[in-house]
Protein backbone atom coordinates (compact mmCIF):
# COMPACT_ATOMS: atom_id res chain seq x y z
CA UNK A 1 0.00 0.00 0.00
CA UNK A 2 2.80 2.44 0.93
CA UNK A 3 4.52 1.90 -2.40
CA UNK A 4 1.28 2.52 -4.29
CA UNK A 5 0.62 5.72 -2.32
CA UNK A 6 4.12 7.00 -3.04
CA UNK A 7 3.82 6.28 -6.77
CA UNK A 8 0.45 8.06 -6.92
CA UNK A 9 1.84 11.02 -4.99
CA UNK A 10 4.84 11.27 -7.34
CA UNK A 11 2.54 11.30 -10.36
CA UNK A 12 0.42 14.01 -8.77
CA UNK A 13 3.41 16.19 -7.89
CA UNK A 14 4.94 15.75 -11.36
CA UNK A 15 1.68 16.75 -13.03
CA UNK A 16 1.50 19.87 -10.86
CA UNK A 17 5.00 20.90 -11.90
CA UNK A 18 4.23 20.21 -15.57
CA UNK A 19 1.03 22.23 -15.40
CA UNK A 20 2.97 25.23 -14.06
CA UNK A 21 5.58 25.18 -16.82
CA UNK A 22 5.55 28.34 -18.95
CA UNK A 23 5.22 26.22 -22.08
CA UNK A 24 1.92 24.84 -20.81
CA UNK A 25 0.16 28.06 -19.88
CA UNK A 26 -3.24 28.41 -21.54
CA UNK A 27 -5.54 31.34 -22.06
CA UNK A 28 -8.32 31.27 -19.50
CA UNK A 29 -11.67 31.07 -21.30
CA UNK A 30 -13.38 31.92 -18.00
CA UNK A 31 -11.28 35.02 -17.29
CA UNK A 32 -14.35 37.18 -16.61
CA UNK A 33 -15.76 34.89 -13.91
CA UNK A 34 -16.10 36.60 -10.53
CA UNK A 35 -15.38 33.64 -8.30
CA UNK A 36 -16.26 35.46 -5.09
CA UNK A 37 -19.74 36.27 -6.39
CA UNK A 38 -20.01 32.77 -7.84
CA UNK A 39 -19.34 31.28 -4.40
CA UNK A 40 -22.26 33.28 -3.02
CA UNK A 41 -24.66 32.29 -5.79
CA UNK A 42 -23.55 28.66 -5.60
CA UNK A 43 -24.34 28.59 -1.90
CA UNK A 44 -27.75 30.18 -2.53
CA UNK A 45 -28.49 27.43 -5.06
CA UNK A 46 -27.41 24.64 -2.71
CA UNK A 47 -29.41 26.09 0.19
CA UNK A 48 -32.45 26.26 -2.07
CA UNK A 49 -31.97 22.59 -2.93
CA UNK A 50 -31.60 21.64 0.74
CA UNK A 51 -34.78 23.54 1.54
CA UNK A 52 -36.74 21.67 -1.12
CA UNK A 53 -35.61 18.09 -0.65
CA UNK A 54 -35.58 15.40 2.01
CA UNK A 55 -33.97 11.99 2.30
CA UNK A 56 -36.33 9.04 2.19
CA UNK A 57 -34.62 6.33 4.22
CA UNK A 58 -37.26 3.77 3.22
CA UNK A 59 -36.09 3.81 -0.39
CA UNK A 60 -32.60 5.24 0.28
CA UNK A 61 -33.08 8.19 -2.04
CA UNK A 62 -33.41 11.98 -2.27
CA UNK A 63 -36.91 13.27 -2.95
CA UNK A 64 -38.74 16.55 -3.35
CA UNK A 65 -40.08 17.80 -0.03
CA UNK A 66 -43.64 16.83 0.86
CA UNK A 67 -45.82 17.64 3.84
CA UNK A 68 -44.79 15.78 6.97
CA UNK A 69 -41.15 15.34 5.96
CA UNK A 70 -38.12 17.24 7.23
CA UNK A 71 -36.15 19.28 4.72
CA UNK A 72 -32.46 18.49 4.53
CA UNK A 73 -31.62 22.03 5.66
CA UNK A 74 -33.63 21.52 8.88
CA UNK A 75 -32.21 18.13 9.80
CA UNK A 76 -29.65 19.42 12.29
CA UNK A 77 -28.75 15.96 13.52
CA UNK A 78 -27.47 14.88 10.12
CA UNK A 79 -26.57 17.97 8.09
CA UNK A 80 -23.07 19.28 8.77
CA UNK A 81 -22.00 22.66 7.40
CA UNK A 82 -18.28 23.20 6.85
CA UNK A 83 -16.74 26.62 6.29
CA UNK A 84 -13.86 26.20 3.88
CA UNK A 85 -11.48 28.87 2.56
CA UNK A 86 -9.60 28.12 -0.64
CA UNK A 87 -7.52 30.66 -2.57
CA UNK A 88 -8.86 33.42 -0.35
CA UNK A 89 -12.50 32.63 -1.13
CA UNK A 90 -14.95 31.46 1.53
CA UNK A 91 -17.18 28.50 0.72
CA UNK A 92 -19.78 26.41 2.50
CA UNK A 93 -19.65 22.66 2.05
CA UNK A 94 -22.61 20.57 3.20
CA UNK A 95 -22.30 16.96 4.37
CA UNK A 96 -25.47 15.00 5.07
CA UNK A 97 -24.41 12.13 7.33
CA UNK A 98 -26.70 9.13 6.95
CA UNK A 99 -24.37 6.92 8.98
CA UNK A 100 -21.17 8.16 10.58
CA UNK A 101 -19.47 4.75 10.50
CA UNK A 102 -18.11 2.34 13.04
CA UNK A 103 -14.55 0.99 12.96
CA UNK A 104 -15.47 -1.86 15.29
CA UNK A 105 -12.37 -3.33 16.91
CA UNK A 106 -10.35 -0.23 16.08
CA UNK A 107 -12.30 2.54 17.84
CA UNK A 108 -9.29 4.88 17.91
CA UNK A 109 -9.05 4.97 14.13
CA UNK A 110 -11.57 7.79 13.97
CA UNK A 111 -12.11 9.77 10.77
CA UNK A 112 -9.65 10.41 7.93
CA UNK A 113 -7.81 13.69 7.62
CA UNK A 114 -7.92 15.61 4.35
CA UNK A 115 -4.56 14.03 3.39
CA UNK A 116 -5.33 10.37 4.09
CA UNK A 117 -5.98 7.57 1.62
CA UNK A 118 -9.59 6.34 1.52
CA UNK A 119 -11.38 3.30 0.11
CA UNK A 120 -14.79 4.45 -1.12
CA UNK A 121 -17.85 3.87 -3.22
CA UNK A 122 -19.48 6.90 -4.82
CA UNK A 123 -21.82 8.30 -7.45
CA UNK A 124 -21.65 11.89 -8.64
CA UNK A 125 -24.37 14.03 -10.22
CA UNK A 126 -24.75 17.66 -11.16
CA UNK A 127 -27.29 19.72 -9.25
CA UNK A 128 -29.09 23.07 -9.20
CA UNK A 129 -31.43 24.84 -6.84
CA UNK A 130 -34.39 22.86 -8.16
CA UNK A 131 -33.18 19.39 -8.98
CA UNK A 132 -30.26 17.08 -9.68
CA UNK A 133 -29.40 15.16 -12.82
CA UNK A 134 -30.92 11.76 -13.53
CA UNK A 135 -27.60 10.16 -14.45
CA UNK A 136 -24.22 9.77 -12.77
CA UNK A 137 -21.35 11.55 -14.48
CA UNK A 138 -18.98 9.28 -12.54
CA UNK A 139 -19.40 6.37 -10.13
CA UNK A 140 -17.77 3.34 -8.57
CA UNK A 141 -19.97 0.71 -6.95
CA UNK A 142 -17.27 -1.81 -6.02
CA UNK A 143 -14.82 0.41 -4.16
CA UNK A 144 -11.67 2.30 -5.12
CA UNK A 145 -8.70 3.83 -3.31
CA UNK A 146 -8.12 7.58 -3.51
CA UNK A 147 -5.75 9.92 -1.77
CA UNK A 148 -7.69 12.91 -0.47
CA UNK A 149 -4.79 15.16 -1.41
CA UNK A 150 -5.37 14.45 -5.11
CA UNK A 151 -9.15 14.76 -5.42
CA UNK A 152 -11.52 17.72 -5.57
CA UNK A 153 -11.54 19.83 -2.40
CA UNK A 154 -15.15 18.93 -1.63
CA UNK A 155 -14.01 15.34 -1.15
CA UNK A 156 -10.87 16.31 0.77
CA UNK A 157 -12.92 18.07 3.43
CA UNK A 158 -16.21 16.17 3.22
CA UNK A 159 -14.92 12.69 3.93
CA UNK A 160 -13.48 13.90 7.25
CA UNK A 161 -17.04 13.88 8.63
CA UNK A 162 -17.34 10.09 8.24
CA UNK A 163 -15.61 7.07 9.72
CA UNK A 164 -14.49 3.94 7.96
CA UNK A 165 -16.01 0.52 8.52
CA UNK A 166 -14.62 -2.77 9.71
CA UNK A 167 -13.21 -5.49 7.49
CA UNK A 168 -15.37 -8.58 7.79
CA UNK A 169 -13.38 -11.61 8.92
CA UNK A 170 -14.20 -15.30 8.91
CA UNK A 171 -14.88 -16.55 12.48
CA UNK A 172 -14.22 -20.10 11.30
CA UNK A 173 -10.55 -19.22 10.73
CA UNK A 174 -10.02 -17.50 14.05
CA UNK A 175 -10.92 -14.09 12.68
CA UNK A 176 -8.30 -14.23 9.93
CA UNK A 177 -9.38 -12.65 6.64
CA UNK A 178 -10.64 -15.24 4.19
CA UNK A 179 -12.80 -14.77 1.11
CA UNK A 180 -14.25 -11.75 -0.70
CA UNK A 181 -13.38 -8.36 0.79
CA UNK A 182 -16.40 -7.03 2.68
CA UNK A 183 -16.64 -3.99 4.93
CA UNK A 184 -19.22 -3.59 7.66
CA UNK A 185 -20.75 -0.40 9.09
CA UNK A 186 -18.85 2.08 6.95
CA UNK A 187 -19.73 5.75 6.85
CA UNK A 188 -22.43 6.85 4.42
CA UNK A 189 -23.69 10.23 3.33
CA UNK A 190 -24.13 12.91 0.70
CA UNK A 191 -21.82 15.75 -0.27
CA UNK A 192 -23.29 19.00 -1.60
CA UNK A 193 -20.29 20.68 -3.19
CA UNK A 194 -20.10 24.27 -4.51
CA UNK A 195 -18.31 24.60 -7.83
CA UNK A 196 -15.31 26.32 -6.24
CA UNK A 197 -14.59 23.14 -4.27
CA UNK A 198 -15.24 20.91 -7.29
CA UNK A 199 -13.97 21.85 -10.76
CA UNK A 200 -13.55 25.65 -10.66
CA UNK A 201 -12.62 27.58 -13.79
CA UNK A 202 -9.82 29.17 -11.77
CA UNK A 203 -7.96 25.87 -12.19
CA UNK A 204 -6.55 25.55 -15.73
CA UNK A 205 -6.68 21.75 -15.46
CA UNK A 206 -10.49 21.90 -15.53
CA UNK A 207 -11.05 23.72 -18.83
CA UNK A 208 -11.78 20.59 -20.82
CA UNK A 209 -14.38 19.36 -18.34
CA UNK A 210 -18.10 19.96 -18.83
CA UNK A 211 -18.35 20.17 -15.03
CA UNK A 212 -16.52 23.50 -14.77
CA UNK A 213 -18.21 25.90 -12.30
CA UNK A 214 -20.98 23.38 -11.62
CA UNK A 215 -22.36 22.42 -8.20
CA UNK A 216 -22.05 18.71 -7.54
CA UNK A 217 -23.87 16.11 -5.48
CA UNK A 218 -22.09 12.92 -4.42
CA UNK A 219 -23.59 9.85 -2.78
CA UNK A 220 -20.66 8.43 -0.82
CA UNK A 221 -19.67 5.40 1.25
CA UNK A 222 -16.43 5.39 3.24
CA UNK A 223 -15.44 1.74 3.59
CA UNK A 224 -11.93 2.10 4.99
CA UNK A 225 -8.97 4.48 5.14
CA UNK A 226 -5.27 4.55 5.93
CA UNK A 227 -4.71 6.84 8.92
CA UNK A 228 -1.68 9.13 8.99
CA UNK A 229 -0.90 8.67 5.30
CA UNK A 230 2.79 9.41 4.72
CA UNK A 231 3.37 10.49 1.10
CA UNK A 232 7.16 10.46 1.25
CA UNK A 233 7.46 7.55 3.70
CA UNK A 234 9.76 9.57 5.96
CA UNK A 235 8.10 8.60 9.24
CA UNK A 236 6.13 11.84 9.62
CA UNK A 237 2.47 11.76 8.62
CA UNK A 238 1.74 14.23 5.84
CA UNK A 239 -0.96 15.90 7.92
CA UNK A 240 1.77 16.76 10.46
CA UNK A 241 4.08 18.36 7.88
CA UNK A 242 2.15 21.63 7.92
CA UNK A 243 4.98 23.46 9.68
CA UNK A 244 3.38 26.92 9.60
CA UNK A 245 -0.01 25.54 10.71
CA UNK A 246 -1.93 27.35 7.99
CA UNK A 247 -3.90 24.28 6.96
CA UNK A 248 -1.87 23.62 3.80
CA UNK A 249 1.13 21.36 3.19
CA UNK A 250 2.04 22.67 -0.26
CA UNK A 251 3.77 25.80 1.06
CA UNK A 252 5.97 24.19 3.73
CA UNK A 253 9.48 23.74 2.38
CA UNK A 254 11.96 23.92 5.25
CA UNK A 255 15.13 23.49 3.19
CA UNK A 256 13.92 25.56 0.22
CA UNK A 257 14.72 22.86 -2.34
CA UNK A 258 11.43 23.21 -4.21
CA UNK A 259 9.91 20.08 -2.69
CA UNK A 260 7.36 20.62 0.11
CA UNK A 261 8.08 18.76 3.33
CA UNK A 262 5.28 16.24 2.84
CA UNK A 263 7.08 15.16 -0.34
CA UNK A 264 10.68 15.56 0.80
CA UNK A 265 12.63 12.64 2.31
CA UNK A 266 15.18 15.07 3.79
CA UNK A 267 13.14 17.96 5.16
CA UNK A 268 15.99 20.10 6.49
CA UNK A 269 18.45 19.38 3.66
CA UNK A 270 21.26 18.24 5.97
CA UNK A 271 22.02 15.12 3.96
CA UNK A 272 20.34 12.80 6.46
CA UNK A 273 16.99 11.24 5.60
CA UNK A 274 14.19 12.40 7.87
CA UNK A 275 13.39 8.82 8.85
CA UNK A 276 16.98 8.44 10.08
CA UNK A 277 16.73 11.45 12.40
CA UNK A 278 14.67 9.44 14.87
CA UNK A 279 17.07 9.59 17.82
CA UNK A 280 14.86 7.67 20.25
CA UNK A 281 13.95 5.04 17.64
CA UNK A 282 10.22 5.18 18.32
CA UNK A 283 9.32 5.51 14.63
CA UNK A 284 8.41 9.20 14.94
CA UNK A 285 11.12 11.74 13.99
CA UNK A 286 8.91 14.63 15.07
CA UNK A 287 9.47 14.10 18.80
CA UNK A 288 13.27 14.16 18.83
CA UNK A 289 14.89 17.38 20.10
CA UNK A 290 18.68 17.25 20.46
CA UNK A 291 19.71 20.91 20.08
CA UNK A 292 19.99 22.64 23.48
CA UNK A 293 20.16 25.97 21.67
CA UNK A 294 16.88 25.30 19.87
CA UNK A 295 14.96 22.88 22.13
CA UNK A 296 11.57 23.28 20.41
CA UNK A 297 12.78 22.49 16.88
CA UNK A 298 12.69 18.76 16.04
CA UNK A 299 15.93 17.31 14.67
CA UNK A 300 14.43 16.46 11.29
CA UNK A 301 13.77 20.17 10.67
CA UNK A 302 17.07 21.33 12.19
CA UNK A 303 20.00 21.36 9.72
CA UNK A 304 22.42 21.84 12.62
CA UNK A 305 21.59 18.36 13.93
CA UNK A 306 22.61 15.41 11.78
Amino acid sequence: MTKIKNIVALAIFTSLIFACDDNNLRINPFADVDHISLAVSDNDSIVKFLNNHYYDTDVDSLKLLVTGKTALIDDNTKLKTMNVTENGIDYKLYVYVLREGDTGNDPDKGSPTKLDSVFVKYAGRTMSGETFSDFDFDSNTTGAWFNLLSVIKGWSYGYTKLKGGELKKDPNTGGVFNGPITYLNGGKGLLFIPSGLAYPSSNTQNYSSNLVDTNLLFFIDLLDFVPNTDHDNDGVASINEDVDNDGEVFNDDTDGDGFPNYFDVDDDGDGIFTKDEDANNDGDPSNDFSDPNNPTLPDYLNPDIN
